[in-house]
């Protein structure tokens, strides 16, 4: 191009375009309807939140998911000043509580701390959801993880993962696996390692972690998947002694404890994960918000000391990430619940 010469342009642009085009022009008031909303949306999100915040916990106090929704709550009220009201909703594997959550006004106002049972297990579990796990909540940030520790009885013959599946292989079956109950990840991690080592096995549910463990370390069960919470003071106390873990590194807590991968079965893993959710239609800029003060309180050196303690880890990831996640895991252990034909019993 000549640079020496001038760049003439049309007066208006728009008046070159075709008829239908300048239709979709927008015009002044919906430039300004635009702007308008936008700051709205800005100003929203820097006087959020405006009254205390009501967590759901959709499981008892004292659990695994309680313990966790309030170190998180409390990090972030440290960090900011916001208030929090721990709304225990159990029930019905986290389905009470989290329905709770799908029913409440998108404005901030209410958050759950979902996870894998209520959010990936479930759906594949019960024949009738009241809400829809992938479409009804706004992903915020992914928490924490978690393993399940594979324990037998102190006195048990088996003191390594091999020798439990030798003898699980050798009894056709009569080999029993106690659990929490049906559908929880320490159930269907067992059926899961049942799978891909390939023995059978029975398993007895029960109606919470104490009934499981206490009826292990009678001897009425084999073995069983509890929690690092539930399972550490039992080991600890040298009442039941711990095989592996299921995540796909030690846990600082029981360093000494190999992982199911380590243990010749390269890959496995079986996590829970508690995830914070708003309801479906929540604000981006609330997201982005909520968001970023999670993660401000995950990177904190004594939230993840807390963690660490307790046999969990902190998690990451933007709200797209936690998305794909959330679909991924709803995809993985759908396909476990199926092909291990579990049912509510």
């Amino acid at each position: 191009m000549d640079r020496s010469k001038p760049c003439v342009k049309p007066a208006s642009s728009a008046a070159r375009l075709p008829e239908s085009d300048l239709m979709r022009l927008p015009s002044k008031r919906n430039l300004l309807a635009l702007a308008l909303a936008a700051a709205a949306g800005l100003a929203a999100a820097q006087t959020y939140p405006s009254q205390p915040i009501r967590l759901v916990v959709p499981y008892p106090p004292a659990g695994a998911t309680d313990v966790v929704a309030r170190l998180i709550a409390d990090r972030i009220t440290a960090n900011t000043g916001w208030g929090f009201v721990i709304d225990n909703r159990p029930g019905a594997g986290g389905n009470i509580g989290m329905d709770a959550l799908a029913k409440s006004k998108p404005d901030g106002a209410t958050l759950a701390l979902g996870q894998t049972a209520n959010l990936a297990i479930n759906p594949a579990l019960y024949p009738k959801m009241p809400y829809d796990a992938l479409k009804d909540f706004a992903p915020i940030a992914l928490v924490a993880s978690q393993p399940v520790v594979l324990v037998v009885r102190a006195d048990s013959p088996y003191r390594t993962l091999a020798e439990l599946i030798a003898a699980a292989k050798s009894k056709g079956g009569t080999m029993t696996m106690a659990s929490a109950g049906n559908g929880t990840v320490g159930h269907l991690a067992g059926e899961l390692l049942a799978r891909r080592v390939g023995f059978r096995m029975t398993h007895i549910p029960y109606k919470g972690a104490a009934p499981a463990l206490s009826d292990l370390m009678g001897g009425q069960t084999d073995f069983m998947l509890p929690t690092p919470q539930a399972a550490l003071p039992l080991i600890r106390g040298g009442k039941l002694r711990a095989l592996a873990v299921t995540s796909t590194r030690r846990l600082p807590v029981l360093g000494e404890v190999p992982t199911v991968a380590e243990s010749g079965f390269a890959g496995f893993e079986a996590v829970d994960w508690k995830v914070l959710v708003g309801p479906a239609g929540l604000a981006p800029d609330i997201v982005q918000r909520l968001h970023d003060e999670v993660e401000r309180a995950l990177g904190k050196p004594a939230t993840i000391a807390t963690l660490l303690a307790e046999g969990s880890a902190p998690m990451g990831g933007s709200p797209a990430e936690v998305a794909k996640f959330l679909q991924a895991e709803h995809t993985r252990w759908g396909q476990v619940v199926r092909e291990a034909g579990v049912k509510l019993e």
